[in-house]
């Protein structure tokens, strides 16, 4: 499990432009995946992973694996403990 972060931690994450980015992308409850965060956010691969990454070991974001037409897919929904942390 996860360690739950600190009100500050919380804080220090929502900081970033991109991870803001992602969390209001993913405020309107939907689930999105990884081509279209980064069609959304004008990200790279690597940064939209790394800031995908660290949303997701804070236990703001779930990931979903699975493949579609025989292609990895991974998408992304907003836990409720997330949309806490992003309403406050």
């Amino acid at each position: 499990m996860p360690r739950q972060p600190a009100r500050n931690d919380l804080d220090a994450l929502f900081l970033s432009r991109m991870r803001l980015g992602i969390m209001s992308a993913l405020a309107g409850g939907d689930e999105l995946d990884f081509a279209t965060l980064k069609e959304i956010l004008g990200a790279t691969d690597g940064n939209l992973g790394a800031h995908l990454r660290k949303l997701e070991d804070a236990d703001l974001i779930r990931a979903r694996k699975r493949f579609i037409a025989r292609k990895p897919n991974t998408s992304y929904r907003m836990t409720d403990r997330g949309r806490e942390a992003f309403e406050a």
